[in-house]
């Protein structure tokens, strides 16, 4: 099977409303921090969602002390969607760093999406913090999410690879040792992966492929909500899957772009080696 991508210069906010449910095998997030629409989106004010012992009602009123907030509400929002879109047997993994973690926490919950795990990635090369003034910001966070319920936990994991999986720059993961919550994959780029460009906030290809190691299936549909430029998808192709993705910026959806046809080349020209 020949594979494809499909990268969409459009809004997340509407993208995301014109995809069939149960649809997409895994999703992997990156969302920016604040990041909010100008769209009119629907994130359920007349409806009601159970969480922390009880019902919260939706209507404005209930909401008044958020209505501020776009990011909390954004948050809530783009996740019901992804809700409807993954497949029972699908998955989504979040990135998140301190600024935006309790928001997704706090709308998963509040939706029923049943929290997996909580991995730490570990950046051995962070950035110091300059300003003397707090510690330097050496991990963040990444939430893998379901449906949610015991009788839908039937997302797909690949145990077996996941203990498995070796990688020399990873000085806590030990070859056939289950893998922990605490991955240890520095933060610095390879030339290959920025010599069309690069995104303020672009991870490591080795971040995504270890995700797609575990969760990732074979011909499946893969979603990637904010490209940027585009590293999830290429981590897509790479590993044998069809990837969809949005981003609204024109430069990135041009650096995206080479990068997808430059993996889509390689594919093609390995099968002939």
């Amino acid at each position: 099977m020949e594979l494809s991508y499909n990268l969409i210069n459009q809004d997340v906010f509407e993208g995301l409303k014109e995809l069939e449910s149960d649809s997409f095998d895994l999703c992997i997030v990156d969302p920016p921090y604040g990041a909010s629409s100008k769209n009119n989106w629907d994130y359920g004010k007349k409806g009601k969602v159970s969480g922390f012992g009880g019902e919260w009602n939706l209507e404005n009123e209930a909401w008044d002390l958020l209505s501020q907030d776009d990011s909390f509400l954004n948050t809530f929002a783009w996740l019901k969607e992804l809700k409807r879109i993954i497949k029972l047997e699908g998955s989504i993994w979040i990135h998140a760093t301190y600024h935006n973690s309790g928001f997704v926490n706090v709308c998963c919950q509040l939706l029923g999406l049943e929290i997996i795990n909580e991995i730490a990635w570990y950046k051995r090369n962070s950035f110091p913090n300059l300003s003397g003034r707090r510690l330097t910001a050496s991990h963040e966070t990444i939430l893998w999410v379901h449906k949610g319920g015991e009788k839908k936990r039937k997302y797909f994991f690949d145990y077996e690879a996941s203990k498995a999986f070796y990688s020399s720059s990873d000085l806590l993961k030990e070859k056939d040792k289950q893998m922990r919550t605490v991955w240890d994959i520095p933060n610095n780029k390879s030339k290959d992966e920025m010599k069309f460009g690069s995104h303020p906030t672009q991870k490591p290809l080795r971040v995504s492929e270890r995700i797609l190691t575990l969760c990732g299936v074979k011909d499946g549909k893969l979603l990637i909500p904010f490209a940027g430029s585009g590293t999830e998808m290429v981590a897509g192709l790479n590993f044998g899957m069809n990837v969809t993705g949005f981003e609204i910026d024109n430069e990135y959806i041009d650096i995206a772009q080479k990068r997808l046809e430059d993996a889509l080349q390689k594919k093609k020209t390995s099968l002939f080696q």
